[in-house]
């Protein structure tokens, strides 16, 4: 079985910096192999591998199937992978992302240390978590990203659109991922705006590792962003009267407190 993996398109302009090491694993996996295994091979034969290894969690004891997800990682460097599609890409972050998604677990493991699991999570866990989940990574000119802050939508995507060719929009949450595997207009990324210069994964994950803190993710520093909303990413957005609906492209509210509806 693949396990769901049959259903990518691995065409998707949003899945271009994954297709790489996507394909590869999942190959592993159409072949038989468990997404934990096909993890673990992909790193022993690639010189570029993640600072964890890949359990199936038939494969842990009582204990540790009891201890908190995010302390057995930060503990022992491995992660619990069941077959499907929201821990492959889980675990294609890890093998992409290696740097940030240590300082992620380093955060939340701090966090349990000091205050314990409960039913919760609390502003910082629940920021690191979003985070994690569905953020999306964002290099851009000052005019578009504050168009995108202010979700002014008619400037971001008609008056400013030539400047998306001018941006770099890399997704990072494996949440975000998995329901991008059946597109949809309202799936929204929170958005974390990138001020480094180099456009490389590689540059990307680096800075990010060094720019996060606790801090920072509790207080949800993130643009809403519709997916299919970006130019060159889905067809349909070539009409202008895509974005005319505002059930997903919604205001500003004064407040500040809005959430987007689709996460």
């Amino acid at each position: 079985m693949a396990h769901g993996l049959e259903a990518i398109d691995w065409s998707a302009p949003w899945l271009a910096p994954w297709r790489g090491v996507g394909q590869s694993v999942a190959q592993g996996v159409q072949g038989g192999a468990s997404c934990a295994h096909a993890l673990t091979d992909y790193c022993q034969s690639n010189a570029d591998y993640a600072p964890v290894r890949f359990v199936s969690p038939a494969d842990l004891s009582v204990q540790e199937a009891h201890e908190a997800y995010e302390a057995f990682i930060y503990r022992t460097h491995k992660v619990p992978t069941r077959d499907g599609l929201h821990d492959f890409f889980n675990g294609l972050c890890w093998l992409t992302f290696p740097q940030t998604k240590v300082r992620l677990n380093q955060l939340q493991a701090q966090q349990i240390s000091r205050s314990g699991v409960h039913s919760v999570r609390g502003p910082t866990r629940d920021g690191i978590t979003v985070f994690d989940e569905n953020a999306a990574f964002l290099q851009a000119p000052d005019a578009l990203w504050r168009a995108l802050e202010e979700k002014n939508w008619e400037r971001l995507f008609s008056d400013l659109r030539p400047l998306w060719a001018q941006s770099h929009l890399v997704l990072f949450g494996h949440a975000l991922l998995e329901k991008l595997v059946q597109p949809r207009k309202g799936i929204t990324a929170h958005v974390y705006r990138v001020t480094a210069q180099d456009h490389s994964v590689q540059a990307m994950d680096t800075w990010m590792a060094a720019e996060v803190t606790a801090e920072k993710l509790a207080l949800k520093p993130f643009a809403h962003l519709p997916i299919l909303g970006v130019p060159g990413w889905w067809a349909d957005n070539e009409e202008p009267s895509f974005y005319d609906d505002a059930f997903v492209f919604r205001p500003k509210r004064e407040s500040g407190n809005y959430q987007p509806l689709f996460f």
